[in-house]
Order: C-alpha cells, then structure tokens, then sequence
C-alpha cells in the first residue's frame, strides 16, 4: 500500500461538502425536470394551436427539442472593431477556430462557439440541419444567410455551460448594408429570441450609432430584461471624458429603446492586455466582476428564461387566433371575396382595435401592424381556420395552470436536498445547470492574481485555485459521461472496469483509486475520475504511481479534505 494514508479527512468538512455537493446535484436534476415538463406542455397544447393558425408563417417556425434542451446563449452585437470577437476570446482564456480579430470588419459571419471534443468549424448549411443543436429554424433565411454562418467547436468549460454567438460587425452605409445579400436584422431579431443574454458593446473612444446598428437594436425591442451593454476600451480615455462618453451613451440608447428603465451599462477594458490608464482601475475591476457574475449565474436561470419566451410566444400564439378566426368571420360566403379581403387589409387598425375591446386583450401582445399586413397581402382569408374553444381553454389553462406550477417546482438556492428532491423525482444527470466557471484576469489591474479572474487559468501563484491538471482533464469528460454518472458522480465499480482497461497492476491500480476517491466516499466526481486516469497514464508511461499528490494536482474543490498542507 502507497502512502496515501497520509489524506486525512478533516471532521466535518466532509459532511459539509456532501451536503453542497448534493444540493447542487438535486438544483440541476430538478431545473431539467422542469425543462422536460415545459417541453411537454409546448407538443401537447401549444404546438396543435400553433399549427391550426400557422404562427411559423406570420411569426417563427415551431421550436425543436433541441431549443428546449439548448445551454443559455450569449449573444454579441456591436458595430465593427468594438471588441465583440476579442471579448469571446477573453471569457474562453484562448483563440477559438475561425476568429477573426482586426481593426476593419473582420467578422463578416454570424459564428456560434460551441462545446465539443476537438477544434474544428462547421459549415453553416451542415450546422442548421444538426439535431443536437438550436439553429435548424435559420433555413428560413436561405443559402445566401447559411453561406456566412458558421460554428466554432471546441473543448472548454465554459461552453459546457453556455454557448457564445459571435455576430459581424454593423456597418454604417446603404451600400455595405445592403451588400450582406440576407436581411440582417431580421437574423438578430431571431437570435435575440433565442439568447439568454444579448450584449451590445460600444468603443468608449470613439462612440456612435449607425443606422443598421439602431435597426438591430430596435430589433431587441421585447427583450429588454436580457441586454447588457458594454462600454468597451474604457481604458483609452482619461476620467472626464469618460464621465461625457458614460452620459452621452445613456442618451443615445434612451432615444434609441423607448423604455423608462436605464439599461445597464458595464465599463471596462474586457481583454488581457494591462491598463493603458490606471486612473480607473478600480471601478473597472469592479464592473468586471459585475459582469462575469451574470455571465456564471446564466445555467441556473435558463429555465426561467424558457418559461418565460414560451409565456410570450402563447400570449402571441393567442393574439394569432383570435385575429385569424375574426378575419375569417368578416368574409362572405360567396361572393366579392377579394373585395372584402382588401377592405380588410386597408381596415387593419380598426380590425385590430375589435378584436383587442371584444377579447379583452393586452395592446403589447398585437404584431407589428405593416408586417403583419404584409403577410395577410400572401393569404386567402377564406382557407383561414374558424376559432376553436378547445385549443384556446388549452392555452388559456398553460397560463393560468400549467406554467405557476412549473415556476413553484423551480429550485431555491436555498432550498436543502431534500426538498428538491420531495418537489420532482430526481433524474440521473450531470450538474449542467451549475455556474459558469468562467475566469477572468485581474493581472492587468496590478493586484494580487485571483484565479476565478483569469482567463487563462489559474497559475502556481493562484495557490487555492490552481489545478495543474486542468487542461488534461477536459479531455476525460467525454469518457466520462459515456459512463451515464448519477448526480455527477460514478461509482467504484464502474470505475474499476475503466481502471483495468490499463496494463497496471492490481496494487498499483489499488494506490491510483486511494489517491484519487479524495473524500473517501466510494465513488469519484468528473475531478477526481479526471485524476484517475491521469495517474493511470502516468504510472503506464513510467512504471510508478506516486506516493502522494502534490498540492497543484488535488482539484481545488477537493483541498478542504486533506489535513496534510504539505500535500495539498
């Protein structure tokens, strides 16, 4: 036996750690039952309405499981050279394929930056059509749109948490707008349905809107509550101008988005180059953490969100019916029906106010009027269906049911396992609805390094939250989800057959496991099976298992366990 007796478990740690550990897993498992509920309710009630009164035509095709089922998505919008591309390489520490970085506009592509095993890019038309990930809705666009759409794959935690949507840099000018050969605006409009957050960054030294970038923005209008904007290279200019550049943006943006709520504004210098100007260094690193701090709590209010574009699309999908059934109701049955069908379409505002008085319903939940006549100009009113009181009670009881209970079954942070687990069954998942560990650098503010901070990872400097073994690890956690863990652990026998895959011997497979089932529990985590094999590598390539771990190689999360400092 190897000198990994020497880990003691420090009394009550253990418990302590269990306990968070379980909590967590219980968060995750009942935030995908209520997903997996959602899910239902939308093919169950709202879909067959939504398909009697085509909502894909007057507003977005039907939603897959994969939108269900999508990590949050972060979307980045801004004119060219603000950033955007250069902000995504800071969240991830590294390049990611098919960046591009420069001072003209250099992204000239909607890019999604997504988790998977090995760097690569995805053709757009090959993307759209994958069942696993949200974007089969963006054919609507056509061949011209998929041709500079592409995805960017590759290991990271971070997009084992979020996905990252890089957009091309608006351009001022007729001419180049019109250049794009795809209706811009409209792509945004529906990647900003879709997105979990949408980040509109501007260059504090040189601050302007163009008209496609107030187009885009009016585009977001409805998604108030997710935009976050960015007054990026706030490090170029001294204080006061600062102070004129910070006013002057609320200004332009309160013209530009007629709500009576201030938008958040974050300033800073969001890349890992040091300071140019230290005047503000501390407000800087202040709202960094600001943002970061949204950007990690993003899985835990995906559900939320879903729930609550799903509640806009039914109040839409309402809306929908009662003016197709209306229409449908104003025309002859037999003759002068385009006559009728045009007096229709030139009354639309009447129309509208009819149907709003008789329903009762809410102005906000009409569509914009010219597109919607605009899409009534291609229909013929008579082939519109008649209202259906059955489908209505459906959507009706999704409102005032369906949806409060799913939003009580939403875990509180506060709530203990146990009560999770009494609110739904728990389900045999991984913590995927846990905080983005995102880290970014606080080097260029010239303080001591905090790992949680930095891009690039934690280094020997960073003692409580280096893990030498990082980097290795990202590429076991393909193996191990092959292995179907329960709430994010495997146990030891499923371990051991990974284990005797290897050409080791029983004894020292026996030191590898007591060097790694840190806490003692019979079973290992992503970190500690992480851990494993790479000791298994190890002692493969050189004939020896270490006698105990040096301190950078315990997972960082794994520390609070080991009473002996020497060691971790």
């Amino acid at each position: 036996m190897l000198a990994s007796s020497k880990q003691e478990v420090i009394p009550g740690m253990a418990e302590a750690k269990k306990e968070r550990e379980s909590r967590e897993a219980a968060h995750a498992s009942q935030t995908s039952t209520v997903i997996s509920k959602l899910q239902k309710i939308y093919k169950s009630k709202v879909l067959p309405f939504e398909k009697r009164y085509n909502y894909a035509y007057f507003f977005s095709p039907a939603l897959s499981d994969a939108e269900f089922l999508s990590k949050p998505q972060v979307m980045l919008v801004g004119q060219y050279s603000v950033g955007k591309t250069t902000f995504i390489k800071y969240l991830l520490g590294r390049d990611f394929p098919g960046q591009r970085i420069g001072p003209e506009p250099t992204t000239d592509r909607f890019t999604v930056v997504i988790n998977g095993p090995e760097e690569r890019t995805i053709p757009g038309n090959a993307l759209s059509v994958h069942p696993s990930v949200p974007y089969r809705g963006l054919e609507r666009f056509g061949v011209n749109f998929l041709n500079r759409f592409e995805g960017s794959v590759m290991p990271s935690s971070v997009l084992q948490k979020i996905s990252l949507i890089d957009t091309p840099g608006i351009l001022a000018g007729e001419k180049q707008r019109l250049e794009r050969g795809y209706d811009f605006t409209s792509v945004v409009k529906w990647f900003a349905e879709r997105a979990d957050l949408i980040i509109v960054l501007f260059d504090a030294h040189k601050l302007d809107i163009s008209d496609e970038l107030k187009n885009a923005i009016d585009a977001l209008k409805g998604h108030d509550e997710k935009i976050r904007c960015i007054l990026n290279k706030a490090d170029q200019i001294d204080r006061q101008r600062l102070m004129r550049v910070y006013g002057a943006l609320l200004w332009s943006m309160g013209k530009v988005i007629s709500t009576p709520e201030v938008l958040k504004v974050y300033v800073g210098s969001f890349w890992s180059e040091p300071l140019q100007n230290l005047e503000n260094k501390d407000l800087f690193e202040a709202e960094e953490n600001d943002l970061m701090n949204d950007l990690r709590m993003l899985p835990k209010q995906s559900a939320v969100r879903k729930i609550n574009e799903l509640v806009k699309r039914i109040r839409k999908a309402r809306v929908l019916g009662y003016l197709i059934s209306h229409l449908r109701a104003q025309m002859p049955s037999m003759m002068g029906k385009e006559k009728k069908q045009k007096q229709l379409i030139e009354d639309l505002p009447n129309q509208f106010r009819s149907v709003m008085k008789k329903y009762n319903l809410a102005s906000g939940d009409f569509p914009d009027m010219e597109a919607f006549r605009d899409k009534l100009k291609e229909c013929k009113f008579t082939e519109f269906k008649t209202l259906s009181t059955s489908l209505m009670a459906d959507l009706d009881k999704v409102l005032s049911k369906d949806i409060p209970n799913l939003m009580d079954a939403l875990p509180n942070e506060n709530d203990s396992a146990e009560v999770l687990n009494m609110k739904f069954a728990a389900q045999n998942m991984e913590e995927n609805h846990s905080e983005v560990p995102i880290n970014i650098s606080s080097h260029k503010f010239k303080n001591t390094g905090n790992a949680k901070l930095n891009p690039f990872g934690a280094d020997e400097d960073d003692e409580e939250d280096y893990w030498a073994l990082q980097d290795e690890a990202e590429f076991y956690r393909s193996r191990f989800r092959s292995l179907s863990p329960k709430n994010g652990f495997i146990d030891g026998e499923t371990a051991r057959n990974v284990l005797l895959e290897s050409s080791l011997s029983k004894s020292q497979l026996r030191a590898i496991w007591n060097l790694s089932d840190i806490d003692r529990d019979g079973k290992l985590d992503f970190h500690e099976f992480a851990l494993a094999l790479y000791l298994a590598d190890l002692a493969e390539q050189t004939g020896n298992v270490p006698d105990k771990l040096k301190r950078e190689e315990v997972p960082p999360n794994k520390r609070s366990y080991i009473k002996d400092k020497s060691q971790a």
